[in-house]
């Protein structure tokens, strides 16, 4: 089969190639055709070996892929050789003989969390949080390949009215988002300022928001933000979001705040929360290392809250109602700006990181 794969990290060492043994499957496992991957921050860092995004300086060019990967890793990933992809969606090729609920030919997303079903955080229902557990693309091979062999446990059935677009954005960006918003306890009317709001997790953060009763507030550059994804507010110029905040909110600030950027807007994410707000991370693609004024977070009594991924009980429910809103011509709409065949998966990670992004990027890697 054909694969994007390296043996050792930095995007140098990755290549596609065509003679990569298709995986075998076991009595629970099936074997995934691949349709359609998402091109997620994710994966960079699987590729580069970086937990931040890394540029390299070129003429007429000025911000391109750090090709080396880091002395040491800062996301060691197995096995090597590797192929990296945590977010796809495709059709059941072949089912093993104790597989029950699934059949060939079905169309399929992923969960993309591993975990051993025994640990106290797994029969309580966080599989995300799994003691013994990890990630598809950083512990095991991930999805772009041709093929894909899971356990039937990881595996989700899509409805016909969920479309591929759609269907890919679920397992990473739009649970992500989800879970998030529940962790953070969104209530009917309150604020929501959502920063990176055009990005993977953005576009369903807003729309999501926006169908849980609050109000949105979007900070982006991005017109179509509010045009197409609904926010009610959109803050362009970055040099003045706390006054805009205040403005919005008659300066009671946002009730909760979403912040995944990392470092670069920890300050203006954190002055904009709002006294017994909520402030909500779930990524770190500027840094991590921030500084914390603990007596502004107690005296506002402030909760800083971590959020990773979501559970089972979690995509199960983004799919039923993702395809809830589709019956009732109401989508959710997943803007795509580019799509690359595997080949072409350098490319797709520069388009990654183009800062005139709009909207997805995607790996075409099988038909239908």
């Amino acid at each position: 089969m054909r694969a994007a794969i390296f043996d050792k990290q930095g995007f140098e060492n990755l290549q596609v190639k065509d003679n990569i043994q298709n995986p075998k499957i076991s009595d629970y496992d099936v074997l995934i055709r691949v349709v359609v991957a998402g091109i997620n921050p994710i994966d960079y860092y699987v590729i580069s070996g970086y937990r931040t995004i890394q540029y390299q300086q070129q003429e007429n060019d000025p911000k391109r892929l750090n090709k080396k990967a880091p002395l040491t890793s800062e996301l060691p990933v197995k096995p090597l050789p590797h192929i990296p992809g945590a977010e796809f969606a495709g059709v059941i090729e072949k089912k093993g003989l104790r597989v029950r609920n699934l059949k060939e030919g079905d169309r399929v997303v992923i969960y993309n969390r591993l975990f051993d079903n025994n640990c106290e955080m797994c029969v309580n229902g966080n599989e995300m949080l799994c003691r013994n557990g990890g990630l598809i693309s950083v512990n095991n091979d991930g999805g772009f390949s041709e093929y894909v062999c899971l356990p039937e446990k990881n595996v989700f059935k899509i409805p016909d009215n969920i479309n591929w677009n759609t269907s890919v954005s679920l397992p990473v960006s739009g649970l992500t988002a989800f879970h998030a918003l529940k962790e953070a306890q969104l209530k009917f009317n309150e604020f929501l300022l959502i920063f990176g709001a055009s990005g993977n997790t953005g576009m369903f953060a807003v729309q999501l928001g926006k169908r849980m009763g609050s109000k949105v507030i979007a900070i982006s550059r991005k017109k179509w933000v509010k045009a197409e994804c609904g926010a009610d507010y959109l803050i362009s110029d970055y040099n003045h979001i706390i006054d805009k905040v205040k403005e919005i909110t008659d300066e009671k600030m946002a009730d909760v705040v979403i912040s995944s950027l990392g470092k670069d807007t920890w300050r203006n994410s954190f002055s904009c929360t709002g006294i017994n707000g909520r402030w909500i991370s779930f990524g770190t693609l500027t840094g991590s290392n921030v500084e914390l004024n603990i007596q502004e977070l107690y005296s506002k009594q402030l909760k800083l809250i971590g959020s990773t991924g979501g559970n089972r009980a979690d995509l199960r429910k983004l799919i039923e109602y993702v395809s809830y809103s589709s019956k009732i011509s109401n989508p959710l709409k997943i803007k795509v700006w580019k799509r690359f065949n595997l080949e072409d998966i350098d490319k797709a990670f520069e388009s990654l990181i183009d800062k005139e992004r709009e909207g997805r990027v995607l790996l075409d890697i099988n038909k239908e």
